[in-house]
């Protein structure tokens, strides 16, 4: 009898040992997540990871990097992952970096973040301004003027983030340079200046992105509205019209999950969980309100991660049940 229950005991340890590994297949592996500076891509890159974390990983802080560095970490091996890869926006960095021999990249996260430029209203509907090359214009140019040279001020792209190579292209495409002056720097201060303006009751023009608060605070098509630009002319090539015939000079992006390929291919639960996990651009713009108003702290952008994770519990735990089933 002590030898039956000593059996007994061992099989019920060992399907225990064998239900832990199935429910946890990331034990005893390490993850290094990286992020761009901006604190609004924070609430994306915390969900993943705490996804990985209830998938047993060892999930290290979150470290800050500039797209450019991240894309070499990640391929090199000395990161294991980026929440925020901006496709096809980020083309050539991912490229630049080893492509797809690098990378694993599968799924989009977020779909439908579009970007472009916008000016107020008010002065769209009293000038008839709808399209980039109005600004051709002097007259229509010097209604932007900040500083009385007779060029356009456009709130533009913070350097490094690929969006101000659009704009640099673009400017040149549609021969503006001697009509728009492209002011770049800290984008939070510079939009924060633009909106200020707005509420002063001046003309604006900036360029802006989705998800992201800026659109909360300047609503397109009650205080502001989206221009088009003259056919599509894009650093990568891409075709920016859209199927409704508008073009508003950058394509539509998804933000995709990229990791390191041999890491991805040794970890099949956290690949195939990379390639699952989908999140509403509508709700990452409503956390992105939460920063803007405040809740900017990294407690209090993790408490808005664990608050969607309880208010979506159904669809995250399809995440990790599918990552289980690639694991076994």
């Amino acid at each position: 009898m002590p030898m039956i229950r000593f059996f007994s005991a061992l099989v019920l340890t060992s399907m225990a040992c064998i239900a832990l590994a199935a429910g946890m297949p990331g034990k005893g592996v390490t993850v290094q997540p990286l992020q761009s500076p901006i604190a609004e891509e924070s609430f994306q890159t915390f969900l993943v990871a705490e996804a990985l974390k209830d998938l047993g990983y060892e999930v290290k802080p979150v470290q800050e990097v500039d797209y450019s560095a991240g894309y070499t970490a990640i391929a090199n091996g000395d990161a294991t992952f980026m929440a925020v890869n901006w496709d096809p926006l980020h083309d050539t960095m991912y490229n630049n970096a080893g492509g797809d021999d690098k990378f694993y990249r599968k799924g989009d996260y977020i779909t439908g973040a579009a970007q472009g430029y916008l000016i107020d209203k008010k002065t769209a509907e009293k000038h008839g301004i709808d399209n980039l090359e109005d600004f051709n214009k002097p007259e229509v140019a010097a209604l932007f003027d900040n500083n009385g040279d007779g060029k356009a001020d456009l709130t533009g792209c913070q350097a490094g983030w690929g969006c101000e190579a659009v704009i640099e292209y673009q400017l040149d495409a549609f021969d503006l340079r001697d009509s728009i002056t492209h002011n770049q720097g800290t984008y939070a201060a510079i939009i924060s200046d633009t909106i200020t303006r707005f509420k002063n009751g001046e003309p604006i023009f900036y360029y802006t992105w989705t998800p992201y608060w800026v659109s909360g605070v300047l609503v397109p098509g009650k205080d502001v509205i989206w221009l088009e630009v003259p056919y599509s002319a894009n650093p990568n090539g891409t075709d920016t019209a859209l199927p409704n015939g508008k073009n508003y000079g950058f394509a539509i992006n998804s933000e995709r999950i990229v990791a390191n390929k041999k890491w991805a291919e040794e970890n099949p639960a956290a690949a195939r969980l990379f390639a699952v996990m989908k999140l509403p651009v509508n709700d990452v713009s409503a956390e992105n309100m939460l920063i803007r108003k405040g809740q900017d702290s990294q407690e209090d952008i993790m408490a808005h991660t664990r608050a969607w994770i309880k208010s979506h519990k159904k669809t995250y735990n399809k995440w990790l049940q599918e990552a289980r089933k690639a694991a076994k």
